[in-house]
């Protein structure tokens, strides 16, 4: 485990909880250990402005409202009962409880933009809102909208819109991984001529707790620069990334963006991000951004607790989309939703929505096992659970039959936490598929369980073959997997090695006709699971071939390049 997540458990030992009496309007954040939450967590409430783009939001509203409140601001020369009306009339949604309606000066959908961040005081005490300068000053009352509902749900909000803390930004322009880490384009630092990267950076950590702010060079061909509209945040260690065809449109940027990530960061877990890339096609007339084509985007979405809202546009990139979220997130309900008419305007779900995070919450961390060669020793699940009022205990549940009920394990507080659980899964014979989650019980009597969609959902892992022969090829094959995704390729590319020890291995590329073309890695590798990466943006399309090698053996396997 990293000295940094080590170091995040430390922070996360305090009891001293501040209770929110009161609604109130503050320029200064309360004094404590703060930090903002990440999308995944649970929610209380989505808010959304009714106004253009009124099928998208409605279907918005249809599916949102089942899995928390929603919070519709509507136009004050509207009431309740006739925007309830339009939204039966004319698009078959039946407004439930959940649904509340707020009359409030606005001039804009996109709410992602102007409305609040949640952010918690010792990371699970009181809930209070982070306002920033909203960096459209055309669009005033848009700016004002978050004290409406911040007193509608009787929540702090604290604004840094005055000097010498104020801070103009976007929200479609940042995202969190619930433990002090942040990404935004450097559209904040242009934004913000008059402070240093520096002061920023401060700011960032005395109003939101982000420690480490990871900024990257904004897109030639995204107007706007606002990282939602090519990446999003999975989990605190998986990054989806946009791709693009070799050479078109914002791609080259993109993949030195996510290559400058990667070679100078690690997860809070301490080690690499895994990534997901999904393709962005071209618009309805066969156009990229690059040729004036809509910046079509699948990064957009936006969690709803157990929902996913995804965007939409044309059935055969769709289904690319879909089956990769649905594979990086099991368990969710992955809602389509067309997004053909608003993408014009550079914007989708994710701009068009913003979330509140819940008064009471739970936090559950744990960094998933890997796939493991182990069939002796037990599997060690570790995990982060806290909860305000204390954790009266917490469970493992596992399984290695899906068609069985999950098994139970108490988890055990480490020796050296008051918030590190763990417990741990008999070991298991090679060819078996183990499936788990955490649930947490705190002594208010609050649960949880993580992932949110569990049962339903759950970390997996395989206990992979490797009692053949070492010195056969076979046997190293066996030995580490080589997975590459994504293939085919045309940009960067992950090749994950998974060894039962210590590995001394070089890994190399050649073309079709045995001509040596990158070489990717040569030393010792450490037991478990490594990643390399290599960019074939400027490669040549064709065949090429990745060698493993070590002393006992060799493994290879195609990667096509487009």
């Amino acid at each position: 485990m990293s000295f940094r997540y080590l170091a995040l458990i430390a922070l996360l030992i305090s009891s001293n909880y501040t209770e929110v009496k009161s609604q109130s309007i503050l320029d200064q954040p309360p004094a404590g250990e703060i930090r903002t939450m990440a999308e995944w967590e649970e929610i209380q409430a989505l808010v959304v402005s009714w106004t253009s783009y009124k099928p998208l939001l409605a279907e918005i509203i249809k599916y949102a409202q089942e899995e928390c409140k929603v919070i519709v601001h509507i136009p004050t020369n509207s009431t309740a009962t006739s925007v309830t009306n339009e939204l039966l009339n004319n698009y078959n949604v039946i407004v439930g409880s959940n649904v509340i309606f707020r009359r409030q000066p606005f001039n804009s959908i996109w709410i992602r933009d102007y409305a609040a961040n949640s952010v918690y005081m010792n990371d699970v005490d009181s809930l209070f809102l982070v306002d920033w300068k909203y960096n459209r000053p055309s669009r005033p009352s848009d700016d004002t909208l978050p004290r409406s509902y911040a007193r509608l749900l009787n929540l702090n909000l604290v604004q840094n819109i005055v000097e010498p803390n104020r801070v103009v930004h976007t929200g479609g322009n940042f995202m969190s991984d619930g433990f002090g880490t942040g990404f935004s384009s450097n559209l904040v630092l242009e934004e913000n001529p008059t402070k240093t990267e520096a002061q920023i950076d401060a700011i960032m950590q005395d109003y939101m707790g982000i420690s480490r702010y990871i900024k990257m060079e904004t897109l030639p061909y995204d107007g706007i620069h606002h990282i939602d509209m090519h990446m999003k945040l999975f989990d605190e260690e998986t990054i989806l990334m946009t791709q693009y065809p070799t050479g078109v449109a914002d791609g080259p940027q993109i993949e030195a963006n996510l290559l400058y990530v990667l070679d100078n960061y690690n997860s809070v877990f301490g080690t690499p991000y895994k990534v997901v890339r999904v393709p962005s096609p071209a618009d309805a007339f066969g156009d990229f951004p690059d040729a004036n084509g809509d910046y079509l985007t699948y990064s957009n979405s936006v969690f709803v607790n157990k929902t996913v809202l995804l965007t939409s546009y044309r059935e055969e990139y769709d289904t690319i989309a879909y089956r990769k979220y649905k594979e990086s997130l099991p368990g969710y309900r992955v809602q389509l939703l067309d997004c053909n008419d608003i993408i014009g305007a550079s914007g989708a779900i994710h701009c068009i929505t913003h979330s509140v995070g819940v008064n009471d919450p739970m936090l559950i961390s744990h960094q998933a096992l890997n796939d493991t060669y182990d069939t002796t020793n037990a599997y060690v699940v570790k995990g982060i659970v806290k909860h305000r009022s204390g954790i009266q205990q917490a469970q493992l549940f596992y399984r290695t039959d899906s068609t069985s009920s999950f098994l139970t394990a108490p988890m055990t507080l480490s020796a050296d936490s008051t918030d590190l659980w763990e417990a741990t899964i008999p070991a298991q014979s090679a060819g078996t598929h183990i499936q788990y989650y955490i649930q947490g019980f705190a002594q208010s009597g609050k649960t949880q369980v993580r992932p949110i969609t569990a049962p339903t959902g759950f970390w997996s892992f395989d206990v992979l073959d490797s009692s053949d022969v070492i010195t056969q090829v076979k046997a190293i094959e066996q030995l580490f997997e080589i997975a590459l995704f994504p293939n085919p390729s045309n940009g960067i590319t992950c090749i994950p090695v998974k060894s039962l020890g210590s590995l001394s291995l070089s890994i190399e590329v050649y073309d079709i006709n045995g001509k040596l073309v990158n070489s990717i890695f040569k030393g010792t590798t450490s037991a478990g699971e490594n990643r390399f990466y290599i960019n074939t943006e400027n490669w040549e399309a064709g065949v090429y071939l990745v060698k493993a090698s070590t002393s006992k053996g060799n493994a290879m396997q195609k990667l096509v390049v487009y």
